[in-house]
This record gives structure tokens, sequence and C-alpha cells, in this order.
């Protein structure tokens, strides 16, 4: 078959593709950051690339009328429909005909999270796995002569550690001691196996925490000897570009023969890039580098050890492993020295993940009496509820719109992006705050151009849901009353749309159709919490935690009155950050923190909300926003009448 050149830009990848082969497609096995929310199926319209033809002498390439098919029936929906400027394509749907040039817009390329999954403060003893020992082993002679790997495990004994040398420390014992006056530091784990041998000079063991989100990963590198945090670092998971939420990540693989490989091997890619990029920046010896704790939900779980996670995309969600892993660094292509060892925290079950257990381990004290719900929202919510010494968990499937996706204006949390909404109770008009920016912006003071404003993230989803609630623009069941604004209204074929900032050329709307979309998510993570709260007995929370790095930006105020969790009025909300991260930097520096929740999650009850007969009569009732006011009887029948005037 044919193949053509391919080359894209800004980056200058440079790659071939088949005859017919899509955009997408080349660009995903050349790793072009290309966003995607649904995973190349012609849904998201976010895959949008520009091609000009002409000749491009740095590339040696010449780009034909022709080097693209025609337009398909997905991208003249797309143009019609004002989702698509005229000239560009959709990668997903573009094929190559010819040798090509590609552009790929900024708001088409995948961006570095702004939110920084930073670490809050915990409280943990400093025990870590790895500890070092400095010994002098005596002189032999003839008449008292040991072994050197006797002599070290004799020597350590002393001070109260039974160890034996592994087989490394064996290769390189006799010259180390030779050279060092027979003094040496002894790199020990687990008290009982010598891993290294160390130069007697002034050096400390490092690890590293990882949180592996669907989203971003969060690196949290500590000393070893002291429990300080040296270094800590967020960047996306590349894996978004094959599918903005789990699921979707799933079903690629189904599709796609070799789909787990390729997954597998963007993770530990981007992962050995964060741990090769923090030991340069610290200057270390990468034999210092002994010891990684990671936590993550059960599909990145599988996905980085190498397993097919295809079980968890249908019921019963069978786990092909859930206790806690210890793997040898070396078989997980990260650069790191042989002796370091990589683990994972046990899962609870289902999708209900390390990230979760990690979470849980950090708030485990606090949880044992009194009534606390755990709670960390993302693309699927997890729930720990804790009562009268009882502890569940479960999982909700509240799919990617409260993190923006699934949602007409929706972006990651990057800079631009909408994260605070206000709307005037009287006026109608909208104003917000976006990352990167102090000041409240509106279209109403001429300053709205001079901002770079790319859409609405998930904060700012929680907040114009109520605002719009609260400023009478929705009512309970969600729809819109545009008669009361109707400067701020329009249509879009038979769909309303409020017209929240008008910015020039890009005008952020909020759509009939996404509200729909949060009321989906946040109906299935109140009947989740529901259920779980009936399943053992409890009636109201005491306290009500977020966890995890969106939770972090979440307003008290508007999770309550968006009414996403039950019995939570804003007073018992409070953010704990990105708990899993913590969790995970717990257990690495205190062997005691593993061995807790290694046993707690024995204890934990599992359960499948979504099976539940009630999930269904608990969802429907949260769909209503409860700050708005009820529907009139005839609303029906008046939005019609709106929709044909």
């Amino acid at each position: 078959m044919a193949t053509h050149t391919l080359i894209f830009t800004p980056s200058g990848i440079q790659t071939t593709a088949e005859h017919g082969e899509t955009v997408y497609e080349a660009g995903l096995r050349s790793g072009v950051d290309i966003q995607s929310i649904c995973g190349g199926k012609g849904l998201c319209k976010r895959c949008q690339i520009e091609v000009e033809p002409g000749s491009y002498p740095k590339f040696k390439v010449d780009v034909t009328e022709n080097a693209l098919g025609k337009l398909t029936p997905t991208e003249k929906k797309a143009i019609h429909d004002g989702e698509m400027e005229t000239g560009r394509r959709l990668s997903c749907r573009a094929k190559v005909m010819r040798d090509l040039v590609v552009e790929i817009p900024d708001s088409s390329r995948e961006t570095e999270t702004a939110i920084k999954k930073q670490s809050t403060v915990f409280e943990t003893d400093i025990n870590p796995s790895v500890k070092l020992h400095m010994v002098k082993l005596d002189v032999p002679t003839l008449e008292d002569n040991p072994s050197d790997g006797e002599a070290l495990s004799e020597a350590l004994a002393e001070s109260g550690v039974t160890a034996r040398p592994s087989h490394r420390v064996l290769i390189k014992i006799q010259n180390l001691l030779k050279e060092n006056d027979r003094t040496v530091i002894c790199v020990v784990r687990d008290g009982c196996e010598i891993i290294d041998v160390w130069p007697p000079v002034g050096a400390d063991a490092y690890g590293a925490a990882i949180d592996v989100g669907s989203t971003s990963v969060a690196l949290y590198v500590f000393n070893l000897s002291t429990g300080a945090l040296v270094f800590e670092k967020a960047a996306m998971n590349p894996q978004i570009r094959y599918g903005e939420d789990l699921m979707s990540r799933v079903s690629y693989i189904m599709m796609n023969k070799g789909g787990e490989a390729r997954l597998t091997a963007e993770i530990r890619k981007q992962i050995n890039s964060l741990l090769t990029g923090a030991i340069e920046s610290l200057e270390l010896n990468a034999d210092q580098f002994l010891e990684v704790v990671m936590v993550g939900n059960p599909i990145m779980h599988h996905l980085f050890n190498g397993i097919n996670p295809v079980e968890l995309g249908v019921a019963p969600f069978t786990l092909a492993v859930k206790h806690w892993l210890d793997l040898p660094a070396r078989d997980l292509d990260l650069d790191l020295p042989d002796a370091a060892r990589v683990s994972w925290f046990p899962l609870i079950g289902g999708h209900v993940g390390a990230d979760t257990a990690a979470a849980y381990l950090t708030q485990m004290n606090a949880m044992k009496t009194g009534s606390t719900l755990l709670v960390d929202i993302g693309t699927n919510a997890e729930i720990v509820l804790s009562h009268n010494g009882k502890i569940a968990a479960a999982s909700s499937p509240t799919g990617p719109a409260l993190e923006g996706a699934e949602i007409s204006s929706g972006v990651r949390a990057s800079l631009g992006a909408i994260e605070r909404v206000r709307i005037d109770p009287v006026t109608k008009d909208g104003r917000v705050k976006i990352i990167g920016h102090d000041d409240w912006i509106s279209d109403t003071d001429g300053k709205v151009g001079d901002h770079k404003i790319t859409g609405i993230c998930g904060s700012g989803i929680f907040e114009v849901m109520v605002e719009l609630a609260n400023a009478g623009l929705i009512d309970q069941s969600g729809l819109f009353k545009p008669e009361l604004a109707p400067h701020r209204f329009s249509q879009e074929g038979n769909v309303w749309k409020y017209l929240l900032l008008d910015k020039p050329q890009n005008p952020i709307y909020v759509k009939q159709t996404d509200i729909r979309s949060v009321q989906l998510a946040k109906a299935a993570l109140y009947a989740g919490a529901q259920l779980l709260a009936e399943s053992i007995g409890c009636e109201s929370f005491d306290e009500v935690l977020l966890a995890g790095a969106f939770g972090t930006h979440l307003d008290p105020k508007y999770v309550s009155e968006i009414g996403i969790v039950p019995m939570a009025p804003a007073g018992i909300i409070r953010s704990i950050g990105n708990a899993a991260g913590m969790g995970a930097a717990m257990a690495l520096l205190n062997v005691q923190e593993k061995r807790n929740i290694i046993e707690a999650v024995k204890t934990i009850e599992k359960m499948e909300t979504a099976t539940e007969p009630k999930f269904q009569d608990y969802f429907v009732d949260a769909m209503k926003f409860p700050t708005a006011e009820k529907a009139p009887a005839n609303a029906g029948r008046r939005r019609r009448r709106s929709r044909s005037e």
C-alpha cells in the first residue's frame, strides 16, 4: 500500500501515513498532541486541523488540493452547525491521499494541565522501606577469613539488622571495600535485603509517590532519610488523546488491535520522563532513586502494569489483581537503577481503585468516629463512607462533564479557562474569572477582548449551573426560561443557549444540552452516595471531604447548591487536596502505613450502586436543581411555543 509523508506543525513531527489512513490515526501513532474527547469517533469536533495547499521548501513537500479526501458528512454538518470554521478539517475524518503539512491550531492541542496537584500537609513517622547503614568491616586474615558477603551481614547484625546481600551487591562489594578502606554504606530494603552498597560519602536515598489520574499525573519526590519533599510536578496523561474518559479508552482497546500495549507505552513514557526529569533537576546519582509508590484508578493501574483492562469495561468488572503489588522498576520500562522497586496500592474492587484507598489512608484515623463521606469527583466518582465503625465504598459513573468534557464550551483547567461565574439576578448578565487572571471579566466592561478565554472548566461548570438557577434562568427540571432574558438567549436549531460572555469571534454559550449533561453527572454521584449511606444505616453526614485536584478548586457553596451530594450543607464540605498522592507518600515514608492500608481495604464493603434497584429512583430525583424555582405544570407546552416563535 502506498504511503505518504505527513508533517505536523508547530511541533515539526514527521511521519508517514498509509493511503486512506486518517490524520488522527497517523498522529496518534507518532505521539502528536491532538485533542479528542471521543477517542476519534467524530463526535466531539475537537481534533480540528488546518491544511494549506502549496509548496513547503522547509519540509521539501508540495501539498496539493487533493492531498486530503473529500469532506465527510460529519465535517459538513460541523461546518453547517458552526462547530468548525470553513477551511478546517476533522483529523479523525480527514483521510491522507497525498503528502501533507498539517497545522494543529492552539484550540486542538493538548496543553499541560493548570491543575497543579500540589501536596498537602500530612503527618506520619519516618520509617521507609529503604534505610542506609554505614559499616566498617574488619580486615580478613588467614585465621579469620569470612566471605565479604558474610562479613557485611555480620556487621549489620551488630546494629540489629538481619539482612543478606543481593546478587548486585556481591558483584561490586570487593572492589568497593578495597577502594574505601573496607567502609561502605549498605542500602537495606524491608530490613532483610542489602540491595546496594555505596561509597562512604554523604548521600541519601530518594523515592517518589505518583498519582496516575485519567487526566493528569502528579509526581512527588521525597528524601527517604529526612522525609523532606524535594520536588513535585504535574503533567498531562498522554492517554487523553485516545479518549477523555476511562470507558473511551477501554473502547479504543476493544476496537484497535494492540491498543492496550499502545496505552501502556504512553503512560510509562510519561512517568519515566517525570522521574528522569526529577533526577536531573535534583542532580542525583541515578542509584539513589530506589522506591516508587503509585496509586490510580483500576484502569490506570492495569494499563501501567501491562494488564489488559477490558474486563473492567463490562459487568461484573473483574480485576486481574487487587492486592499490594511490588515490581522491579526495570520490568516497567523505567530508567531507574536495577535495585529500584515500583509498588502499587491495593485496589478496593470494581472501579474503586488504589487512588481511593490512598485517599482513605490519609483520613483513616479521623474517619474512625462520626459519619464522614469522602468523595473524589472525576470521570468516575469514587465514594468512601464511614459510619458507626463501618466502612463502605462505591463508584458512580459521572462521566467527564463535570470536568468540562461533553460541554459545548467546556475545556480542561488550563490558562484562560473560566473557573468562576456570577450572573446578575436583575440584568441576567454574566461575569467570570479565568485561570491566570485575578479580575472579574464581563462583556459589558469593554475589556473582554483583551483576554484569551478558552472556555469553561470544571469549577466554572458547577458555578454557572447554580448561578443560572439562582438567577431564575432555569427551573428545577433544568429547562431554560429564555423569556426572562431575551437579550441573552438565542437558538441553535431547536436548542436554546444562554450567552455567558459575548467574546469577539468566540462567544461563550451554555446550551440546554450542557445542562442535561451536568444533570446526568450530578445525579449519578448523588444516587451513589445516597445508596451507600442507606447500605450502612447513615442518615446524615458530619463531614463531606472533597479529594483530588479538581475538588480543591470547588467552592463548598456551589457543591452544596448544585445538589450533587445528599445531606450536604456548605458548612460541612471541605477540600483535602490531592489526598491520593499524599496517601502514596505516607506509605512511601512509613512501612507501617503500608501495612495499615493493606489491612484496611480488607474491611471495606464494596457496593455496585448502578445495579441497585433504588438507583434509578434516586437518580431521577437528583436531576433537579434545588435552588431553582419549580417548573410550572405547562412548562413543556411553554417551551415548545418558544421554540416555534
